[in-house]
């Protein structure tokens, strides 16, 4: 079951373009706490990815998010994806995502890692929003079928990525990066 699937309190949705998209934000580590106004920023970046991406545009949806630490992470990260480190992103699909006609569909959940998160923000000298943003589009693109497993796959997701952020006033995270 996913985190979504186990609500304690239906969070608003997001609206794009008529159609509701429900993200439900758990903080699972006591490190977010110190960040103001996570699940404003947080529902607004997935709410302009979701606008952008045409399979979810037309469907009702939702998902969570889980802001955590690197130690959890790291534990998802090695029972899932047999990487035993830590990283600042992780996402994971509904298996099943079909769903009855008038029902909501689960999309998954993206998992971030707050140190990670920080650390990379200030290794890249960039705020600390505009990197959980980005992780954030990253990890719903993932929700959305896209990959960066080639190169091709990888040009098309960053450009997809960029866009997105620059209607969230953040910058091109690659430009950034490549500059630093």
């Amino acid at each position: 079951m996913t985190f979504a699937a186990r609500k304690r309190r239906a969070p608003p949705p997001v609206r794009r373009r008529g159609t509701p998209l429900r993200v439900d934000i758990v903080v699972a580590s006591p490190l977010w706490t110190a960040q103001r106004s996570l699940k404003a920023l947080l529902r607004r970046a997935i709410g302009e990815a979701a606008s952008m991406v045409s399979t979810i545009q037309r469907q009702r949806g939702e998902l969570a998010i889980v802001l955590t630490d690197d130690s959890a992470i790291r534990a998802l990260n090695r029972d899932w994806r047999c990487k035993d480190t830590t990283t600042n992103v992780l996402s994971f699909p509904a298996k099943d995502p079909r769903h009855a006609r008038g029902t909501t569909r689960l999309l998954g959940d993206i998992v971030i890692a707050y140190e990670t998160t920080e650390r990379e923000a200030r290794a890249e000298h960039k705020p600390f929003a505009h990197h959980l943003a980005h992780l954030a589009v990253h990890g719903f693109l993932h929700l959305a079928g896209y990959d960066h497993a080639t190169d091709d796959e990888a040009a098309a997701m960053e450009k997809l990525e960029t866009a997105i952020l620059a209607r969230l006033d953040v910058p091109d995270p690659y430009i950034a990066r490549s500059a630093v």
